[in-house]
């Protein structure tokens, strides 16, 4: 499950605004700022995995671990 943090930091990596992510991801702005807001509001999960898969199909990995969660941005091979 991709939180809030995560994605702020991914769309920091790849230098996306949140308008380019919900473009990008096929869901609302609104639901988007919501899955980002600190304030715990409730997502639903397909906004979550609509998010995961932009991110994750433009070269970001979630990482989450007992000691925290991240995200890494990962080198595509050139062809």
């Amino acid at each position: 499950m991709i939180t809030a943090r995560q994605s702020r930091a991914a769309r920091a990596l790849l230098g996306w605004t949140q308008e380019t992510l919900a473009d990008k991801a096929q869901v609302s702005l609104t639901a988007l700022k919501r899955l980002e807001s600190e304030s715990a509001l409730p997502v639903y999960e397909s906004t979550r995995d609509q998010v995961r898969r932009a991110f994750e199909g433009n070269g970001v990995v979630l990482l989450q671990s007992d000691r925290g969660e991240g995200v890494m941005l990962v080198r595509t091979a050139k062809t």
